[in-house]
């Protein structure tokens, strides 16, 4: 199953909200809400310079594809490789022993890309720590990269910077410091994850619905993109697709 990018994006209400006592904020003005928007849309006349799509089904199940490389952080292991779902090949993070320190990462060696929209199904399937995740993007190396994660534990959706090993999540545009966004109870059942990278905006979708926008300018060099999860989150991926732009 392949998800089309919707080049219009929706307009964010010209609202801002105090952020409770405690949390950093981030506002913005109508008018630099409104600029961010537009910063965050491809025009019409902008067509992909390239599309790669990995539905993991050429690959060899039971090993760590050799387009691919795995990293991590903290004390435990990782162990990405292809497995099998009900008959369909799905690329996996499947070591199940962390702890709640660890964070697991896998990238492509031969996709390098700034400006981008990323899709892909995930499926949460066990985790006590944690469960799900999501894309890593502007990857540099194991310290310092963009993530943002679905969590069905939490049933949210959030954006971090790991910079210099700390993981940090950013403030939504309009909106401040939230902690992301709640959503729905994810459960153990696929889910379409959507991030469109535009610049120092990246706008997020869960099933095709936009649920927040993020402006940050700490990575600005195309790099790397890729999975991630955290701790004990065994997880699949499946049908990936990358679109980079000029």
């Amino acid at each position: 199953m392949k998800t089309t990018v919707n080049y219009l994006m929706p307009i964010i209400a010209s609202v801002l909200v105090t952020v409770a006592c405690g949390n950093s904020t981030s506002r913005h003005s109508e008018e630099q809400i409104q600029e961010i928007n537009e910063q965050a849309q491809f025009p019409d006349s902008v067509k992909p310079t390239e599309t790669t799509r990995f539905d993991f089904e050429n690959y060899t199940a039971g090993q760590l594809p050799d387009d691919w490389s795995e990293y991590y952080t903290g004390s435990g292991g990782t162990e990405w490789k292809v497995t099998e779902d009900n008959g369909n090949k799905v690329l996996a993070q499947l070591y199940s022993d962390n702890p709640n320190n660890h964070f697991n990462i896998v990238v492509n060696k031969d996709i390098t890309a700034k400006d981008m929209v990323l899709t892909v199904r995930l499926k949460g399937v066990t985790g006590n720590h944690d469960q799900g995740g999501g894309f890593v993007w502007r990857f540099t190396d194991k310290n310092n990269y963009y993530v943002v994660r679905a969590n069905p534990l939490e049933n949210n959706v959030v954006l971090y910077k790991v910079e210099n090993g700390k993981r940090t999540d950013l403030p939504l545009v309009g909106k401040g410091r939230t902690y992301g966004v709640d959503v729905p109870p994810m459960g153990n059942r696929w889910h379409t994850l959507k991030l469109i990278v535009k610049d120092d905006v990246f706008t997020v979708l869960l099933e095709d619905k936009e649920l927040f926008k993020v402006q940050d300018k700490t990575f600005t060099k195309a790099s790397k993109v890729g999975f991630w999860t955290k701790a004990d989150a065994v997880t699949y991926f499946d049908d990936f697709e990358i679109q980079r732009f000029k």
